[in-house]
């Protein structure tokens, strides 16, 4: 029997916006909103605060748009732009699942948004509310995963969460590769040595550097996020040696 009790008084969970599609092939499927919502509700109902980042990547990919020929800052911005579409979508579906919900964008949007202030950001989560870091790190040329340590290691986080597709990091590509190996527990200078494409090099060196620990899992398992808030060896954790 699982002890829901939880490990972490306060977590990062980093989200693709791919995951937020479900089987279409663009935009947001709302039952993947609805159920999302409802396993980032039973995790607040035990207390523990949350902050959340999306990625654009469902609607538009920075690195996409410039291939196609679109001017790297201007693409960047508007994968910015599409990361508070999606917050904006989740904090919708948060509400209707009685769940407190601010969206905090790097970029200033002030009709339908907070400005991104950290101190602000702290008061939201210790009372209780789910926070939604939108348009990255407000700057180009950086990825959602760096926002996501970012303000992971800024709100003081005691743990980072990857929100994928898979249950983990593997030695090579699962889908390509069915007998890759699944690692449980990974250092960050392995992540970095193996280039096992965890989250970017920026990303990972964030954490490294300011101790964050991440765990890599599949959100699409039912019940994985719970187990990981209550300390369960699910999906791959990575953490500093020692």
């Amino acid at each position: 029997m699982t002890d829901f009790t939880p490990a972490y008084r306060r977590v990062l969970l980093k989200l693709s916006g791919e995951a937020l599609m479900g089987n279409t092939s663009y935009g947001i499927d709302p039952q993947v909103l609805a159920r999302m919502a409802s396993e980032i509700r039973e995790i607040a109902q035990l207390g523990v605060q949350i902050g959340l980042v999306i990625g654009g990547g469902n609607i538009f990919r920075g690195a996409g748009l410039t291939a196609s020929g679109i001017d790297r800052v201007s693409a960047d911005y508007m994968g910015m732009l599409a990361t508070v579409m999606n917050a904006l979508a989740m904090q919708d579906a948060l509400q209707k699942a009685d769940v407190h919900a601010r969206v905090m964008s790097a970029i200033r949007i002030d009709a339908v948004c907070e400005d991104y202030i950290r101190r602000r950001a702290i008061s939201h989560l210790e009372k209780g509310r789910v926070v939604l870091f939108a348009a990255g790190t407000g700057n180009p040329f950086f990825t959602t995963d760096s926002a996501a340590s970012l303000r992971a290691i800024e709100i003081n986080a005691d743990l980072m969460i990857k929100a994928t597709k898979v249950d983990g990091v593997y030695a090579a590509d699962p889908v390509a590769n069915p007998d890759a190996v699944r690692f449980s527990r990974l250092s960050y200078n392995e992540v970095l040595a193996r280039q096992l494409g965890v989250m970017d090099t920026t990303a990972v060196v964030l954490c490294r550097d300011h101790n964050m620990p991440l765990r890599v899992l599949d959100m699409g398992k039912s019940g994985a996020l719970l187990q990981a808030i209550c300390g369960q060896d699910e999906g791959t954790l990575i953490h500093n040696e020692g």
